[in-house]
Parts: C-alpha cells; structure tokens; sequence
C-alpha cells in the first residue's frame, strides 16, 4: 500500500516541474522580452538632469520657443536661441529618456562662439507628441524638420550642424543619410546597429543571450515601433555620407558604447575632414560634462575643419 502514494507523489512532482519549466521558459522567452521592448519604445519616461528647471535664460541668453512638425505628422516644441550674424546653426538632439535640457549646456557654448542653436524635444520626449520611440529610426524625421526650422529662422546661418548624443547621435546618422542640407555632424556615444545594441545592453545589464531572449525583444521591439532593424545600421549611414565633415565623441569608460563602435564608424567614414575624440573616464553621454575643456578645444578645431570643407576656395 506505501508504493501507491509514493507513486502518485513522484507523478505529482513531475507535473509540477513540467509546469515551472514551462513558467521560466515563457517568463524568459515572452514576458521578459515583450517587458523591456515596451518599455523602450512606448513608455514616457525622463531620466532626471541636474539641469531639470533651466533654459537659455538661465545663461543670459535671448531665446524663444519654437514649434513645427515631422514630415510624418509629430509635433515638436524647442527653443531657438539665435546669435548676431551667425557663422552657422547647430541643432542638437538628446538620447532616449532624456530632453532637450540634456544638451543645454553645450548650446551654450556653442552660441558663445557665434553660431545659433536649436534644442528641441525628440517625439515622444519632453514636451514633443508622438506615442512611440524608434530608438533613432524615425527621430531622423524629426532631426530634419528640426534641421529645416533652423534653417527657416536664420536662412543666412551656414553651415548647419547636427550634434546628437546616444540616440541622438543615431538619428543625427540616418538623417544626415537622406538630408543634404546638414553639412557636418558631431556624433557622441552612438552604436553600430540597432541588432548589436540590443544584444548587447541585454547581456550587459540582465545576462541574458541573444537567443532566445534578444531575438524575440528586438522582434517586440521592431513591430512596436513599426521598422525594420535591418534598415537600421549605422554603419551604411556613415559611408552614405560621403565626404561631409564628422566628428566622432566616445566616453572611455563608457560600457554601454565603448570608443570601439567610434574608431568603426571613423574608420568607415569617407570624409577626409573626420575627427575621433576619446573621453577619458567619461560614462555614457557624459563626455561633455567630464572634462568640457577637452570637449569645446576639439569641437573648436572641428568648426574650423567644417569652415575649412564648406569654403570653395579649399575644394
């Protein structure tokens, strides 16, 4: 009589590993992918700044608010900070989570060697419409109608410069692809390709593989936000480019888009006026605020090569 329960037990017992098993496979195959895919792409989150609450103003600087929409529809909000017979215009584009407040203080900067500014919110970021994140893809939209305000505001300011930092600096890439009308690029802290990344953020951060768990994230992650991450590579990008200005900005204690993925796309780049900066010590997208002085000599130089590229003179 003892064999009988001790059978039904052991069937007891197989049942109930079969159904935890099937659980962990379907938390790490579904639930866990399906959760960071959505909330990369539709949740509305903002990673607070220590600069949360500024604006031009702050640094005594005229500005005014702007607004205007993507060729798909997104309205935009930002600010035009303009300068007295500008040498040029510099749009910049923040990273995923962030604001325009992000790059704030480099406008500021920028504005103080003469050229105007333009900050503005990504779609579905700050103060900008939009219901989903593509991660760079189709921010690139906004990067070019932000691109053409500039160039409507002050139609006199040339040349006109894209300075993107993470997703930033990814759509600044694709824009620049399909844009003639941006003349020079200054590229921190982007990735190789949206597959790449995706794999490695999830191995970085959670130790998970790309098969199952990557996969199936960036599968979620592509039909949420609607593209294909085959289109998406940055690499084809740069070489598209062709012979315009870049300069490529790595922070050398940045895990998340270490100076390898720079020195690649400086590599691939055909222009011969390219530059590559390396951060010492700098964590990702904060290159800028760890060592500025660095920073502004090298953007400093680079102007002169954009000055240098766009003067007939030297063609």
């Amino acid at each position: 009589m003892a064999e009988k329960p001790r059978k039904v037990w052991k069937r007891i017992l197989k049942w109930v590993l079969i159904v935890l098993s099937i659980a962990v496979v379907f938390f790490f195959l579904v639930f866990v992918p399906y959760f960071l895919a959505t909330i990369v792409t539709v949740r509305r989150y903002h990673y607070p700044d220590k600069d949360d609450g500024k604006t031009p103003a702050t640094y005594d600087a005229n500005y005014r608010n702007v607004e205007f929409a993507s060729s798909d529809g997104i309205r935009l909000e930002g600010w035009f900070v303009p300068a007295d017979q500008a040498k040029g215009s510099v749009v910049f584009v923040h990273g995923l989570n962030r604001t325009r407040v992000e790059l704030l203080r480099e406008a500021m900067f920028i504005h103080g060697l003469g050229f105007d500014a333009l900050l503005f919110d990504l779609r579905h970021s700050g103060a900008s419409g939009g219901k989903v994140t593509s991660m760079g893809y189709f921010e690139r939209l906004d990067v070019e109608a932000a691109v053409a305000e500039a160039m409507k505001l002050d139609p006199q300011a040339k040349p006109v410069i894209v300075w993107g930092v993470s997703m930033g600096a990814a759509a600044a890439l694709m824009a620049a692809r399909e844009t003639p009308a941006i003349d020079a690029i200054i590229c921190d802290s982007t990735f190789l390709t949206l597959r790449d990344t995706t794999y490695h953020h999830l191995k970085l951060f959670l130790r998970l593989p790309k098969f199952p768990t990557g996969m199936t994230a960036l599968w979620i992650l592509e039909h949420r936000a609607h593209f294909d991450a085959d289109d998406f590579d940055l690499r084809e990008a740069v070489k598209q480019i062709g012979g315009r200005p870049i300069l490529f900005v790595a922070g050398g204690a940045d895990n998340r888009m270490p100076p390898a993925i720079a020195r690649e796309l400086f590599r691939l780049a055909q222009s011969g006026y390219k530059m590559y900066l390396v951060v010492p010590g700098a964590r990702h997208g904060e290159a800028f605020r760890t060592d500025p002085e660095l920073y502004e000599n090298t953007v400093t130089e680079f102007l002169g090569r954009v000055q240098q590229a766009a003067s007939p003179a030297e063609k």
